[in-house]
């Protein structure tokens, strides 16, 4: 949940913005803005695609009654808010469990999210409306299903004016999703490093060569540059003025809706054999290790109860799963994106809605991004876990990342609440693996007194178990207060 105030990433619609309070999420619109949800509201479309979860639920609230009480302790007048234009109506919007960015996506889940924004464009366009942008912002996750979460983002169409969105699909969506399918080249940093996508000029120079004749990359990417080239010196009132002579009918955008889902459905990534997709395969765990450390965890979340959890460095979401199957919602989180798809697509096949899976390198974690850094929160900024699961990992962020041991316990006790925590010795075969890369006097810090005594200066070691190999040491702990 977002501290409450207006959420920093919703300014650039001047007929929307969202609110957070203690009593939930808000919308507020301007007088068009209030217009347009009405008319989507009263459509087949609103009621089916809220029933079956596409689109977040969502509200108006009536009278002062319903208004959030929050507005006056933010210093909000509903007739004034920050809206560009005033605001005539307040809704009040269904929750999402935990705030998640493309750029922490697997290509599974981008292009699940690409094909719900362009259904919900086709099923619009039925209703005599369009989605006015195709950012796959506007898309967050209940575990594994997308739910589109903008609806401010559906307005009445207008004669003769094509697709407004189809520049921003393409850059968000449609050219992220074809790198990494023809090129391999991995989607996240590239979302992450641009917050507007990839444009087509430099699409187009990674999607060269034999790439071009791939489906869809002419067209949409290197006919897309070219016209850029051509009209980038007055790009906006010239295109504008071309586009609206030459009549777009709806058929049109309908048309090239279905031609661009056709191709985002065809699109596939298949990830190589990476160390940790195999990790269930090739690790050192003993049947009995492996069983022990699921028990651990099971009584570990029956004792803390959580409604967050994250699982860092999920692997195949093993641990995931039992905290999820105690009704816990979890984020499992890890920085091998073949694992992370592996899951997604597991995920998604058992439909489940309690486990979302992000990629993320826990030793460089999401930052805060966009206008004045606050667009898009820090990762570790989005919900603070009741339980931290961090199993087979300190010793990765310790050796592999070279993150001082004690900075690694100061870590998790920030976090808040519980933990459970897996210290694998210097005698451990994994461990012995990581320090040969390593000089003989690396890693000095890397001892278990030591790390015994740096949790126990922020924590309360409520239970500690050997596994039977003897170098593996498991840890449950609640924050001192």
């Amino acid at each position: 949940m977002a501290p409450a105030g207006v959420e920093p990433g919703s300014f650039r619609d001047p007929d929307s913005r969202v609110l957070v309070t203690d009593e939930g999420i808000y919308r507020l619109l301007s007088d068009d803005g209030l217009a347009d949800w009405r008319r989507l509201a009263a459509t087949e479309l609103f009621e089916s695609a809220t029933a079956d979860g596409s689109l977040i639920g969502t509200r108006e609230s009536n009278g002062a009654d319903e208004q959030p009480s929050g507005l006056d302790g933010l210093g909000i007048d509903p007739g004034e808010s920050t809206l560009v234009k005033p605001a005539a109506a307040v809704l009040h919007h269904d929750e999402i469990p935990f705030v998640s960015y493309p750029y922490e996506w697997s290509f599974g889940m981008l292009r699940d999210a690409a094909l719900l924004e362009l259904d919900l464009l086709l099923a619009a366009l039925d209703e005599d409306m369009t989605i006015k942008d195709a950012t796959p912002y506007n898309v967050q996750w209940r575990g594994a299903a997308p739910v589109f979460i903008d609806v401010g983002s559906f307005e009445r169409l207008r004669d003769d004016e094509p697709w407004a969105g189809y520049r921003q699909f393409c850059m968000q969506f449609l050219y992220p999703l074809m790198v990494q399918a023809h090129r391999d080249i991995a989607l996240q940093p590239l979302l992450r490093g641009r917050l507007e996508g990839i444009p087509p000029v430099e699409a187009a120079r990674m999607l060269s060569g034999r790439h071009r004749f791939h489906r869809g990359v002419l067209s949409n990417v290197v006919l897309h540059a070219r016209l850029e080239r051509r009209y980038e010196e007055n790009a906006g009132k010239q295109v504008r003025g071309e586009l609206k002579q030459a009549r777009f009918s709806v058929d049109l955008i309908r048309a090239n809706a279905r031609r661009l889902r056709k191709l985002v459905a065809r699109l596939e990534w298949m990830p190589g054999a990476s160390a940790w997709a195999r990790y269930r395969e090739t690790s050192s765990y003993s049947d009995e290790d492996s069983a022990r450390k699921a028990e651990f965890v099971r009584e570990a979340v029956a004792a803390s109860r959580p409604s967050l959890t994250w699982d860092l460095g999920a692997n195949d979401g093993a641990f995931s799963r039992i905290a999820a199957e105690a009704g816990s919602y979890v984020v499992a989180v890890d920085s091998d994106h073949a694992t992370i798809e592996a899951l997604y697509r597991s995920l998604r096949e058992a439909e489940d809605r309690s486990i979302l899976p992000l990629v993320a390198d826990l030793a460089d974690p999401s930052p805060g991004l966009g206008w004045r850094g606050m667009e898009r929160r820090p990762l570790l900024d989005r919900g603070a876990p009741d339980l931290t699961l961090c199993l087979a990992l300190v010793h990765h962020l310790a050796i592999t990342a070279n993150v001082p041991l004690a900075e690694v316990v100061e870590w998790l006790a920030d976090l808040g609440g519980a933990a459970v925590v897996e210290f694998p010795t210097r005698e451990d075969p994994m461990v012995e693996r990581l320090l040969a890369a390593k000089r003989d006097d690396a890693h000095p810090d890397y001892d278990r007194g030591h790390f015994e005594s740096r949790l126990e200066r922020r924590f309360e070691v409520e239970r500690r178990e050997r596994l039977g190999s003897g170098t593996r040491f498991l840890y449950r702990l609640s924050p001192r207060v």
